[in-house]
């Protein structure tokens, strides 16, 4: 089985043991995606300011990988208040059309300063 990494300017990229994202086959798999430019600076002051970086680093990321947001079917959200759901989740239904992709999102604690982060599983369109 083969792993192609993921990369794409103007996102983050790791220099901790892990790829950003993986193509095997037809699917790709991201690590958590957060609200970090390229010099891995946080971009925002508010949940949606993050909440739209991210999923912006999310659709580049996918789009190297031959996808969109359309081909997301599986999002796991990790905010660092439960108290921000609501705003989170304003600017999160505004980047996926129906059916929405399946979701979990839990309260955890990040890095400092971040208020969201994402990892998506996709399936490349035939």
């Amino acid at each position: 089985m083969e792993r192609v990494p993921i990369s794409s300017d103007g996102v983050a990229a790791t220099s901790l043991p892990f790829s950003a994202g993986l193509l095997v086959s037809d699917w790709v798999f991201l690590s958590g995606q957060g609200s970090l430019n390229a010099d891995n600076e946080i971009v925002g002051d508010t949940i949606e300011e993050q909440t739209e970086t991210t999923l912006d680093n999310v659709s580049k990321l996918l789009e190297a990988a031959g996808c969109e947001l359309s081909d997301v079917v599986s999002v796991l959200v990790h905010l660092s208040d439960l108290q921000l759901f609501e705003r989170y989740n304003q600017v999160y239904e505004r980047y996926f059309a129906d059916p929405k992709p399946v979701r979990t999102t839990v309260g955890a604690q990040l890095l400092k300063g971040l208020l969201v982060e994402m990892t998506v599983t996709a399936r490349r369109p035939a």
